[in-house]
């Protein structure tokens, strides 16, 4: 597996929290449904990796949860700041 392979999914995760982050600063009220559809990918991967059996399924969907996680942070703070904006 070569160097570009690998940066791939770090770089995909990254754009989606971006894409998330600048939504919900700009425009707080459409940033949910994106949420809610990456929620729904990460979720359908987690449930996937966590169907083998034991630690494996743990290790095979944690780095989903933590996907998820990143996302919800990183809408919920753009809200936030966007909320603090006094225009």
């Amino acid at each position: 597996m070569s160097v570009h392979q690998q940066r791939e999914p770090i770089m995909v995760v990254v754009a989606v929290i971006a894409v998330c982050a600048v939504l919900a600063f700009l425009v707080p009220g459409l940033s949910r449904r994106p949420e809610r559809g990456t929620h729904r990918t990460l979720g359908a991967g987690a449930r996937a990796g966590g169907k083998a059996p034991g630690i494996l399924g743990r290790l095979l969907s944690k780095p989903f949860h933590t996907g998820s996680r990143a996302v919800s942070r990183s809408g919920s703070a753009g809200r936030r700041s966007r909320g603090r904006m006094p225009f």
